[in-house]
């Protein structure tokens, strides 16, 4: 029910399109998967597409997992399974405009890496927003929501804070900080731990440095990061990443004795990685990091983790994304992943009843509830109401707000899931002046992106492919091509991704599609290329100069 009070509610409204509305009839999206895996197994990612940093947690049969959606709204993807292959949404954690604010950040700042437990009957999510805040604790009885407004935790700084709750009843914030003193070298950070208040909600007592630098100083290893404390057989288990969350990203263990320390690194660190492996490999998975581990009723533990699936060297675009993978114990410590092992793409299931089956590969979205579903997301928090549904379609204001901006358009998106994938729409717009614009967008981020749009151009309607690749070209970018299309009537528009080509359609006659532009530069939407964090979205669409 938390969703029913965002903004991206709308009540039921017929009738065509008004004037400066884009009324977008239908969203299909298609990608080519592998074959399904064999009876008994499951395939990685668990979670395709941007679903990057994973926490997650099982309270009695069920499981739970929540990740970070940066600036993009609504914020931090809730997911239950019962079998921790099959992973079904049931709600966004920050899903009202008023528990956070992301206006004037890029696309990849705001919530970075949440932390999801659970205590006597709370769901509590620790999280930091980024340049909007600093860390915050938000709860819920139901981890489908209403979730609380932020508590801020001004006391601690930095980033990816998480909680420990001991067998004592106490409760301990771990966070990645600045070490103490000087940094010896770019990169080098500490993980820091300290008494945590659950009724005050607030720390309490001294703060301390469990880990400085990461397992070996000497080495100055950079960016220690995302930690999580364990409790198994009288030991305190520390996990971290290490190594930055692109190529170089692994994960590491130190354990010990007492939960203050110290801890002692693991021999055979770092117990998950992909870095030493060769590119030129055959289906790639790199970047494997970022672990939060668990146990189910029988005693198996499994990791969550992020890993990406470059196309060629290190490009990407369908971002950082959740896998899964068994937990062994060795000597009494964790190991995810030894040796030259390669993350495998199928293996066994876990022990566990069957869920409700993978993610569709295709859906298609008639716009017929009376709300958009839960993985529909938008660009930082509304302020105002610019769209609605109803009459079997989307209907989007189109506003003075351009993508290529660090304002707040009127864009809804869904994930680009596959490398091979392609997503339609068909949309009716008017527009009045030029400039005028409304169609299907394929967005990295605000400064990297295409659009292929119903638009006006020298007084008459075309449909228009334009493309922004940096900080310093206009908010819609150039334009690569236009052809003209008879004015007031519906257009369906597509993009196909192939890998690192782009292809854009257009087809006045439903389903007769003309390729406006073919093997349009896809490496200009990968990560590599634009940076930041975030994956592909396919997105409507809608713009006007002369709406404020």
């Amino acid at each position: 029910m938390g969703l029913i009070r965002t903004v991206i509610l709308a009540l039921a409204m017929a009738g065509p399109a008004a004037a400066g509305e884009a009324r977008f009839d239908w969203f299909d999206y298609r990608g080519q998967a592998p074959p399904p895996a064999p009876a008994g197994q499951f395939r990685n990612p668990v979670l395709t597409g941007f679903y990057p940093d994973p926490s997650s947690l099982r309270v009695g049969d069920d499981y739970y997992l929540v990740s970070s959606t940066f600036s993009y709204f609504p914020g931090l993807p809730v997911f239950r399974s019962r079998d921790l292959v099959s992973w079904q949404q049931i709600g966004n954690a920050i899903d009202r405009p008023g528990q956070l604010d992301f206006s004037g950040l890029g696309l990849s700042r705001g919530v970075f890496a949440p932390d999801i437990t659970w205590r006597d009957g709370t769901f509590y999510i620790l999280n930091t927003c980024v340049d909007c805040g600093g860390n915050y604790l938000i709860s819920a009885k139901d981890p489908a929501g209403p979730w609380s407004d932020p508590v801020w935790i001004r006391e601690v700084d930095g980033i990816d804070p998480s909680f420990f709750f001991d067998d004592d009843g106490r409760a301990y914030l771990l966070n990645n900080g600045p070490p103490e003193g000087t940094p010896l070298y770019e990169g080098h950070r500490a993980i820091w731990m300290q008494e945590f208040d659950l009724n005050a909600l607030k720390p309490v007592g001294p703060r301390k440095v469990l880990v400085n630098g990461g397992v070996d100083l000497s080495k100055k290893p950079i960016w220690i990061e995302g930690p999580h404390i364990y409790r198994k057989d009288g030991w305190y288990y520390l996990t971290c990443a290490e190594g930055g969350t692109s190529e170089q990203h692994s994960q590491v263990v130190l354990r010990s004795r007492e939960v203050w320390g110290p801890y002692q690194p693991y021999a055979g660190n770092p117990i998950l990685t992909q870095r030493h492996l060769p590119r030129d490999r055959p289906d790639p998975v790199t970047s494997a990091g970022h672990a939060d581990l668990l146990e189910t009723p029988a005693g198996d533990w499994w990791a969550t983790f992020l890993a990406t699936r470059p196309y060629a060297g290190d490009f990407y675009n369908t971002g950082r994304e959740t896998f899964l993978l068994p937990v062994s114990w060795k000597n009494g410590w964790p190991v995810i992943l030894e040796g030259d092992a390669a993350i495998p793409a199928v293996l066994p299931r876990p022990k566990l009843p069957a869920g409700a089956g993978p993610a569709p590969d295709a859906y298609r979205d008639e716009f017929d509830a009376r709300a958009l579903g839960p993985a529909w997301m938008t660009i930082r928090s509304p302020k105002s109401r610019w769209h609605r549904l109803g009459g079997g379609a989307l209907s989007l204001q189109a506003r003075n707000v351009p993508l290529g901006s660090l304002g707040q358009p009127s864009y809804f998106g869904r994930r680009q899931q596959h490398m091979q994938a392609e997503a339609a729409t068909r949309v009716t717009f008017a527009p009045a002046r030029d400039g005028d614009r409304a169609g299907l967008a394929a967005l990295q981020s605000e400064d990297f992106f295409y659009l292929l749009s119903l638009a006006r151009d020298g007084g008459r309607t075309v449909v228009k492919l334009e493309r922004r690749a940096g900080r310093g070209e206009a908010p819609h970018g150039v334009t690569l091509a236009a052809a003209p299309v008879p004015a007031g009537r519906p257009v369906e528009l597509k993009v196909v991704a192939r890998g690192d080509r782009y292809d854009f359609l257009y087809a006045i006659e439903p389903g007769r599609w003309t390729t406006l532009q073919a093997g349009a530069d896809g490496t200009m939407l990968s990560t590599k290329t634009a940076g930041g964090f975030v994956g592909v979205t396919f997105g409507l669409y809608a713009y006007s100069e002369d709406t404020p």
